[in-house]
C-alpha cells in the first residue's frame, strides 16, 4: 500500500502554488532531482520560495549550453533537444544517479522522483510561440518500480517571461497531482491546469505509464484534453499510442475523411481508398509525404449531452485495426480543421466527404458567429491549397445518384457553389463501388444491438469478428427466430 503523505484531504478552495509546494517539502519521504532546459529553472524556484526545500530536493539543475547537454544525456540521432526523447533521457539519468547515490538502507522510506522538462519559449520576433515535453518519474512506496506521466505542452502567451512563469506552475500542479491525484488521473489531469488559464498554455499530448497507470488507457486520457479544452485535436497512430499531431502533420499532404465510424464501414473505406488514389494523383502531391487522417468531431462521440466513452474506444479499436491513424477534435466547421492543419504544413490538403457532408458546409446557419458569415467562412476554408473529393449519394427509395452536377443548395448559394466547383475546387469520386451505396452505419449499428443477422458482409474484413470478439457497440449473439 503506498505511504500516506500527509493525508490525502480535499481542499476546501484549491490550494496555491507555494502550499502545493510547501506540502511537497515537508513530506520527509518525497526528494528528488529537478532538470529544467529552456526555460530557467521556473519549476524548481517555487519550491526553493515556498521553504523547507532542503529535504526534498536532492539536485536542481539547467544544462543549457548543448556542447554540455550532450555529454550528460548523449546526443539525439535528429540533433535536436526539444523531443520526448531527449525528455525520456533526461528522466532516467536523473533516476539512475539518484539510485546510485542514495542509499536504500539508509534512507528505507525514500520516495524518488525526477522532475524534467525541455521546453523553447516564444522567440524573439514573436513568430514562433514556443513548445516543450514535460515529465515526471516517480515511485509512491519506496519499493515499487517508477510511474511515469509525460506531456506536451504549447505556449500561448506572447511574452518568454510570462511563458517562463506558465511553466513553473504547471509544473508544480503536475508534481503534486503525481503525489496526491495517481488515483484519479482525469482529476489529475484538471488540477494541472489550477492557476492556469487555458489561453495560457495547451496540452495536445499526454501519456501515463507505470504500475499506478496499470488500468489507464492513454486515449482516454487525450479524449479527456479535447473534452476539457485543454487542446483542440489529439491524435493516436495504428497501434493506438497517443501521437504528438505535431510530429504526424509537419510539412505533409493531408487527406482527412471526417465520419461517425460507428462502426466503420466498407462505404468509408471506398470513399477513403478512391479519395486517396486521385489526391495522389495531384500535383506537388507525393506518397511519402502524404497523410491520411480519419477524424471524428466530438459532436460525433456525444450521446444525450455526454460523451460515450466506451462507444468512443469501440470505435478508436476499430479505426486503429484497419491500420489508421485517428484524430479527435472540436472541430464542427471543417475550415477550423484546415487551419488547424495551417498550423503544421503549407502543403497541399485534401477532404474526402459525401453529398450530405457538403450541403451541410453550405449551410449558412454554422457561420453566424463570424462577423463574415459564410464568405469568411470559404475564405478561410479555400485559402490553402484545398480540393475535395465528393462521394456521390443513393436515395434509397427511388435509386437516384446525386453528385456534384445534381445536388441542391438554397438559391442564395448557388453562385457561391458555381465559383467552388469551377474554380476546380471540387472533384468527383467517379470510380465508386456502386453495389455498397445502400450501407449506413446508423442501420448496422442498429442490426449488431439488436442482434440480428446479416450485418458482417457490410463492414471491411475483420472487423465483424473483432466487434464479436470483444462485444464492441452493445453486440449481441444473433437471436435465434
Amino acid at each position: 500500500m503506498p505511504i500516506t503523505i500527509m493525508g490525502d484531504k480535499e481542499f476546501a478552495s484549491v490550494p496555491s502554488i507555494k502550499s502545493k509546494a510547501l506540502r511537497i517539502n515537508l513530506n520527509q519521504n518525497i526528494y528528488g532531482t529537478f532538470a529544467e532546459i529552456g526555460a530557467g529553472q521556473e519549476t524548481v524556484r517555487n519550491f526553493f520560495r515556498a521553504g523547507g526545500a532542503s529535504g526534498t530536493i536532492a539536485k536542481a539543475m539547467s544544462a543549457y549550453d548543448k556542447d554540455f547537454s550532450d555529454a550528460i544525456y548523449g546526443v539525439e540521432d535528429d540533433k535536436r533537444y526539444v523531443t520526448e526523447a531527449r525528455l525520456t533521457k533526461m528522466l532516467s539519468h536523473e533516476v539512475n544517479l539518484m539510485e546510485k547515490r542514495i542509499s536504500r538502507e539508509k534512507h528505507p522510506n525514500k520516495m524518488f522522483f525526477s522532475y524534467a522538462n525541455t521546453v523553447t519559449t516564444i522567440d524573439f520576433a514573436k513568430k514562433y510561440m514556443g513548445h516543450g515535453w514535460v515529465g515526471i518519474r516517480y515511485q509512491t512506496t519506496p519499493t515499487e518500480a517508477y510511474n511515469e506521466i509525460i506531456l506536451h505542452i504549447r505556449f500561448k502567451e506572447n511574452d518568454a517571461r510570462l511563458q517562463q512563469n506558465t511553466l513553473g506552475i504547471l509544473g508544480v500542479n503536475l508534481i503534486y497531482g503525481a503525489y496526491y491525484k495517481y488515483d484519479n488521473p482525469k482529476k489529475l489531469l484538471r488540477y494541472i491546469y489550477d492557476h492556469l488559464d487555458k489561453d495560457q498554455i495547451e496540452i495536445d499530448t499526454i501519456n501515463f505509464s507505470g504500475p499506478r497507470f496499470e488500468k489507464v488507457d492513454n486515449r482516454l486520457m487525450s479524449l479527456q484534453l479535447v473534452k476539457n479544452g485543454m487542446t483542440e485535436a489529439i491524435m493516436f497512430n495504428p497501434n493506438g499510442k497517443n501521437i504528438l499531431p505535431a510530429r504526424i502533420l509537419y510539412k505533409k499532404n493531408i487527406l482527412t475523411l471526417r465520419g461517425s465510424f460507428r462502426p466503420v464501414t466498407k462505404v468509408n473505406m471506398d470513399i477513403y481508398e478512391k479519395a486517396l488514389n486521385m489526391f495522389l494523383k495531384e500535383n506537388k502531391v507525393k506518397k511519402e509525404k502524404t497523410v491520411v487522417i480519419f477524424e471524428i468531431t466530438l459532436s460525433n462521440l456525444r450521446a444525450e449531452g455526454k460523451i460515450d466513452e466506451a462507444d468512443f474506444m469501440d470505435r478508436a479499436r476499430l479505426l486503429c485495426s484497419l491500420g489508421l491513424t485517428v484524430m479527435i477534435s472540436n472541430f464542427q466547421e471543417y475550415y477550423r480543421m484546415v487551419e488547424y492543419y495551417s498550423n503544421y504544413t503549407k502543403e497541399r490538403m485534401g477532404l474526402a466527404m459525401g453529398v450530405n457532408n457538403l450541403i451541410d458546409i453550405f449551410d449558412e446557419k454554422y457561420y453566424r458567429h463570424l462577423s463574415g458569415g459564410i464568405l469568411e467562412a470559404f475564405g478561410k476554408l479555400f485559402y490553402r491549397d484545398l480540393k475535395v473529393y465528393l462521394y456521390p449519394f443513393k436515395d434509397q427509395e427511388t435509386g437516384v445518384i446525386t453528385d456534384s452536377n445534381t445536388l441542391k443548395l438554397h438559391p442564395r448559394m448557388k453562385e457561391l457553389y458555381k465559383f467552388f466547383k469551377y474554380n476546380g475546387k471540387l472533384q468527383d469520386i467517379v470510380d465508386y463501388d456502386p453495389t455498397i451505396m445502400d450501407i449506413f452505419s446508423r442501420e448496422v449499428l442498429q442490426l449488431i444491438q439488436d442482434g440480428e443477422s446479416g450485418w458482417e458482409h457490410l463492414l471491411p474484413e475483420g472487423i465483424p469478428e473483432m466487434i464479436k470478439e470483444k462485444k464492441l457497440f452493445g453486440y449481441q449473439a444473433t437471436i435465434e427466430k
